[in-house]
């Protein structure tokens, strides 16, 4: 097994990663100032950005939620790697080859993602190669006759599995995996006799995160006898989450970013003929429900706009619109505007296109209906409206759903809608629209009380915990000018410490600094200075600051600063810290004056010393604004 990585090779994996690029695989960024990009944070939920990565440091924080790290760090918070792992993934990524030493640790016990991602990768290219062959003729006219040619097949990575038992066994067994790695991957299944290949006489699908890593597998059955499911994907696995993948959001992430809009089909050839239509923004589930979780990964992709929106597809029948149903319990967990979208005779995407043109898959997006008009539609359809009862029942099950419509200046073109609908009086409809948006949580399923503060989760009587300690950060700084000083001449220091200067931070460092969690942060900075100018500035300082401020010193880091013009940048970060000695020099100049107010006499002794001090004082003032 290969030792330790060598820990120049690190800061060079690190130093070579656009950490940008890296974040925009995963978040949609907007640019947030000098050398700063924002976005949604990818670990917590969140309505306004307040994840900031900063390129040239090669840092990120959220001043949300307050996690922080650079390159190596994310991929280890998002894929749940290993330290390794991640130095490996970054490598590959900018074709860097690694350096081991002998002698290091042992790895971390588990499964090796590295070698599972790799598995994952020779198995697509192994279906690749088969569907080209004899027997792939089958996955062949499969596709071509749903419209898909071998170029779509090739854009998409669409491959076949063979009938037999061990095709891709063997064949990974002679590329040096175990069967034990085979398994972890989910590529085979265990019986009494060893291991055998999961997917057999399939159409083979590759499910890929927004990296392009080839993470599972979706396979469709081809042959009759075939006792399987229609649909087999690849099981949970520790490189893959059905609940957290959305199926082509690779290929689809850079039009989502850019248009703000995304579509939601229900299937791979749904996908696959949403794109080569033109609609370059679709994905879909991989064999479940569209919940939660998939919400974040979309909302990540695509920004918080108001004007975004998310388009649903739903087959026509019970299920369909259950899942609908579904979707809209959710859909207020999105800022974008969502819609569905139904074709016409029920047909899917995939069918529509091959009936009736690309156009039709155009056109079926442009007819799309909100889809909280869906939901109600959906709503009152269960009742009978010939009977009392009926319309009561429609009534308690729709008014929720108006309620809820985000836009409050429809809902009462709704409520009328609502009314006409049940064949109701206008003003009891109001009044049960009125009832339920006064009610918490009018639609979805029951949600349990969120705990009080002080109260632990768990505890379902209530007994009072002790509270969380507050993280310390900028927001919980007063709100004072002389701190809005300190706090911009620290972040000056740490962000444009060389634009500043070694000698005007030797003598800033010893100013005065009142707030004591801000003078920290300053102490920190004056035993880092030895670094100034390397790549180890950052790491040294958050490594002098004491525990409960670095997050504070992480967002004075990464923090934009006030100055939006690049070429101005230093010249303020100069002045700001200046101002910071400047304050220092005219209270001592005050404590001068008033001692030798107190002496009266001015030509004692002391009172002349005094004045030369003055004197003094006023060219060090004087100085500190000389270019």
């Amino acid at each position: 097994m290969a030792g330790r990585i060598r820990a120049s090779d690190i800061e060079e994996v690190k130093r070579r990663t656009n950490l940008a690029d890296l974040v925009g695989d995963y978040v949609a960024l907007k640019n947030g100032g000098i050398d700063s990009m924002k976005g949604l944070c990818p670990f917590h939920d969140e309505r306004s950005p307040s994840f900031h990565v900063r390129p040239a440091l090669g840092y990120y924080h959220c001043f949300g939620c307050g996690e922080s790290g650079d390159a190596i760090t994310f991929l280890q918070r998002m894929d749940h790697l290993t330290f390794t792992e991640s130095v490996e993934r970054l490598a590959a990524r900018i074709h860097y080859a690694l350096t081991y030493e002998e002698g290091g640790g042992r790895r971390e016990e588990g499964p090796n993602r590295a070698r599972l991602l790799a598995a994952n990768q020779a198995a697509a290219a192994y279906f690749v190669e088969q569907l080209a062959s004899e027997e792939g003729r089958a996955g062949r006219d499969f596709l071509d006759g749903r419209g898909f040619d071998a170029e779509a097949a090739s854009r998409f990575g669409v491959g076949y599995a063979p009938r037999g038992w061990d095709g891709l066994t063997d064949h990974l067994k002679a590329q040096g995996y175990t069967p034990a790695e085979l398994s972890q991957a989910g590529l085979v299944s265990e019986g009494q006799r060893g291991v055998y290949d999961r997917f057999r006489g399939r159409v083979i699908w590759p499910i890929r995160d927004t990296s392009g890593q080839v993470i599972g597998f979706g396979a469709r059955k081809l042959y009759e006898d075939d006792n399987g499911p229609k649909y087999l994907n690849t099981p949970e696995t520790p490189v893959y989450r059905k609940s957290q993948v959305l199926y082509g959001l690779d290929l689809a992430k850079r039009a989502i970013s850019r248009g703000h809009r995304a579509v939601v089909v229900e299937g791979y050839t749904d996908v696959m003929a949403c794109h080569l239509a033109g609609i370059e923004t679709a994905v879909a589930t991989c064999g479940t429900a569209f919940g939660r979780e998939h919400i974040s990964v979309l909302r990540r992709v695509m920004g918080d706009d108001a004007a975004a929106e998310v388009i649903f597809t739903f087959d026509p029948d019970e299920a369909g619109q259950k899942a609908a149903l579904r979707a809209f319990s959710e859909e207020k967990r999105f800022t974008a505007q969502t819609y569905v979208a139904v074709a016409p005779d029920g047909l899917d995407p995939c069918d529509l296109r091959l009936h009736r043109g690309d156009e039709a898959v155009v056109s079926l997006f442009d007819r799309k209906t909100p889809l909280f008009e869906f939901a109600l539609r959906q709503a009152v359809s269960r009742f009978d409206l010939n009977s009392v009862e009926g319309r009561v029942s429609a009534l308690r099950a729709a008014a929720p759903i108006v309620a809820e419509i985000k836009d409050p200046a429809m809902r009462p073109g709704y409520t009328r809608e609502l009314a006409r609908m049940l064949g109701s009086d206008l003003g009891e409809v109001q009044r049960a629209v009125r009832t339920a948006e006064s009610r918490p949580q009018a639609r979805g399923p029951e949600r349990e009380e969120a705990p009080r503060a002080g109260q632990d989760p768990n505890d379902r009587f209530g007994a009072p915990v002790e509270p969380a300690t507050p993280r310390i950060s900028l927001a919980s700084l007063p709100n004072a000018p002389g701190v809005w000083l300190e706090r911009d001449a620290l972040m000056a220091m740490l962000q444009q410490g060389e634009a500043v200067g070694i000698d005007l931070l030797s003598q800033a460092v010893t100013a005065q600094v009142d707030e004591p969690r801000l003078r920290g942060v300053r102490d920190a900075i004056a035993a880092a200075l030895p670094a100034l100018g390397t790549d180890r500035w950052l790491g040294e300082v958050l490594e002098q600051t004491p525990e409960p401020l670095r997050d504070l010193a992480r967002e004075l880091a990464l923090a934009p600063m006030p100055q939006r013009k690049a070429e101005q940048l230093a010249a303020y970060a100069k002045d700001v810290v200046v101002s910071l000695l400047d304050r220092d020099l005219l209270n001592l100049k005050g404590e001068l004056v008033a001692r030798m107010q107190r002496i009266g006499d001015s030509a004692d002794a002391g009172s002349r010393r005094i004045q030369e001090q003055l004197v003094a004082l006023e060219a060090a003032r004087r100085s500190l604004r000389v270019e």
